[in-house]
């Protein structure tokens, strides 16, 4: 046992232990213990971007961390209390905002690389039905992260109430202290958000006051091109000159990704099989790029022929292969099995100028926002449908099945395994396994929409274009998903040219073989 340490002030002679100061020390600790908490979870996220920070987000940062010790110092001070029925109140807040904060940011970390921030919040307020459905086909992972910060933001309470004994000049101080940081940290923006140079915690309540800014229309949700009512210019009457008259059908995947088919034929093809095996002799480039990696711009891309960088009256005015088609005298069809409720999505083709239209209500008045409508229902439809056009058409073919949560038919093949619905880290592996399934599944339908179209009195005329939207990233730079990057895993997609013999002309098959292996 260490001796105690004799010690003489004004001529007293007393002892000083560590039990002694031990009560005292960790009264005064226990209080920053909550932000110094988010800052060890912050370094070990992304320690190297924190000390690259430099400047305006530099000093940012630090005011975070200032801002988040007051917060959650006086919160625990607060919740602390044994007198008053508001102490109850005070401890609901404490561990609902620290589990909130803590388990959030980590899942949200976990998926995407960073944290859910004001501009994250704004994105989603504008899909906040397909968000729910997103996080409800992974809930057992995010309930896996709150349980931690639940436990955690207990342990800290109940120090708190064993520890701290809050005065009541005191816990009217720290009350006003709670206020004041609150407010701080949900509506001043502390540094660039691209940045994101604070803490965790107080960017998740700076994302929570952009939230009900947004929803009291004290700012816009997003300044982002979300689809409206769309009106193409005019386009004056066209005449079309090609030596062999030929039909265009465009088929646009949704979230598939380069690697998940088979652009060329492959006689031992299992990504896409069926496709593959109906279509031997077309023409792949396997070095396509979409120009985004969020569907609504690709469709401006694709339709429009426009930049994705246009401004959004562009988005909306321009016009669209459907007009050109139109204005040569061709028929036209769209058909798509996506949920034209996602995202005003049914503004943006509302005055679509065409000879047929079919979206998923049109097949399935229940389909899912996210996934659409089955694909088997659509490819049932367009045999029905093909034979009603008059020729020459354009006909677009948009799919949707391979949007997260990825349709997979559990009665269905599945012949990548392991496979698995969990978006955990360690299960990114057999997650794309399920992934691939559904692009598997999906091809089927592909293939039996291509059956309907050669079999069909104009299929031995028609030529057919396949692509995707964009693609999909599984962690090959630590994201999920589509719409957060251009790097290679969400813009390298698929793509194929397939005609029947005698629809293009030697020179034009010449420069597709050219195009082959060339960045598209």
């Amino acid at each position: 046992m260490r001796a105690p340490r004799a010690k003489v002030s004004k001529g007293r002679i007393y002892c000083v232990t560590l039990p002694s100061v031990w009560p005292r020390l960790r009264a005064s600790l226990l209080p920053i213990a909550p932000a110094i908490l988010f800052l060890i979870v912050d370094f070990e996220q992304r320690g190297s971007r924190v000390v690259a920070l430099s400047g305006v987000p530099r000093g940012a940062y630090c005011i975070s961390f200032l801002t988040s010790v007051i917060l959650w110092g006086s919160l625990l001070y607060t919740a602390a209390s044994r007198l008053g029925p508001e102490r109850w109140l005070f401890r609901i807040g404490f561990v609902a905002l620290f589990t909130g904060c803590m388990g959030g940011q980590l899942y949200f970390f976990s998926q995407y690389n960073l944290y859910m921030n004001v501009d994250s919040w704004a994105f989603a307020s504008n899909f906040v039905t397909s968000i729910l459905n997103q996080l409800g086909a992974d809930l057992h992972n995010y309930l896996f992260t709150q349980f931690p910060a639940l436990l955690g933001s207990l342990i800290l309470l109940w120090a708190g109430r064993t520890w701290l004994a809050p005065k009541a000049n005191r816990l009217r101080l720290a009350r006003w202290a709670v206020g004041l940081s609150l407010a701080v940290a949900f509506f001043v923006p502390l540094g660039p958000a691209q940045a994101q140079a604070s803490l965790p915690d107080i960017l998740f309540f700076n994302a929570l006051g952009g939230l009900v800014r947004a929803q009291a229309h004290m700012a816009r949700p997003t300044d982002g091109p979300l689809p409206r009512l769309r009106s193409s210019l005019p386009v004056p009457p066209l005449t079309s000159r090609v030596a062999t008259p030929r039909n265009i059908v465009l088929i646009i995947l949704e979230s598939v990704r380069a690697d998940a088919t088979c652009i060329d034929f492959d006689p031992d093809c299992r990504k896409t099989q069926f496709s593959n095996r109906v279509l031997p002799s077309r023409y792949g480039l396997t070095q396509m790029r979409a120009l985004d990696s969020t569907t609504s711009v690709s469709l401006a891309v694709l339709w429009a022929g426009i930049g994705p960088n246009e401004a959004n009256e562009t988005l909306h005015t321009w016009p669209l292969l459907f007009d050109y088609a139109k204005a040569s005298g061709w028929a036209t069809a769209y058909w798509t099995s996506q949920n034209m409720a996602f995202g005003n999505s049914r503004l943006w083709v509302k005055n679509l100028d065409v000879n047929q239209i079919i979206s998923a209500q049109d097949l399935d008045a229940n389909s899912d926002l996210d996934l659409g409508a089955p694909e088997g229902l659509l490819a049932d439809r367009i045999g029905r449908e093909i034979g009603k056009l008059s020729e020459p058409f354009l006909a677009v073919i948009q799919l949707s099945n391979v949007h997260y949560p990825y349709a997979v038919d559990p009665n269905g093949a599945q012949p990548f395994q392991p496979a698995s619905t969990s978006k955990a880290p360690a299960d990114t592996a057999e997650f794309f396994n399920h992934y691939q399934n559904a692009v598997y599944q999906e091809d089927a339908h592909i293939a039996d929409m291509i059956g309907h179209i050669r079999q069909s009195e104009h299929g031995n005329r028609a030529v057919i274009v396949y692509t995707s939207d964009h693609g999909e990233a599984f962690r090959e730079h630590s994201q999920m998903g589509h719409t957060f990057s251009v790097l290679d895993e969400e813009i390298h997609v698929p793509a194929w040219i397939d005609a029947p013999p005698g629809i293009l002309t030697p020179d034009q098959e010449r420069n597709l073989r050219g195009k082959h292996n060339a960045y598209t």
